[in-house]
């Protein structure tokens, strides 16, 4: 995905897996941007409250007046679901380049 930095909107992932069974809407997802350079997982504090769009989307406010506020570059998309029974699913959803 390609923004600019002075841009405000939305960010989504599509779930294309989760636990059977399960329904995720009870469990809000959350996300993470790391810069391209840094290769390491995310970090336990720094997860960012999402929302759900519908069955299997998961979405986030970027830019300018959020709490997302992303400088240029490209970033890498983390996601994390905590579902209601013993999983805890932390996945790399892509890249967001920031122009």
């Amino acid at each position: 995905m390609l923004i600019p930095a002075s841009s405000t909107e939305y960010v989504s992932v599509a779930i294309t897996t989760h636990p059977a069974g399960v329904d995720l809407t009870g469990s809000p997802p959350q996300f993470q941007f790391l810069p391209d350079p840094q290769r390491s997982n995310p970090t336990l504090g720094a997860w960012l409250d999402g929302e759900w769009d519908g069955p299997g989307t998961a979405r986030i406010l970027v830019g300018p007046g959020t709490d997302a506020l992303l400088t240029r570059g490209d970033w890498h998309v983390w996601l994390r679901v905590d579902p209601p029974n013993d999983e805890h699913v932390v996945r790399r959803a892509g890249t967001l380049t920031v122009t």
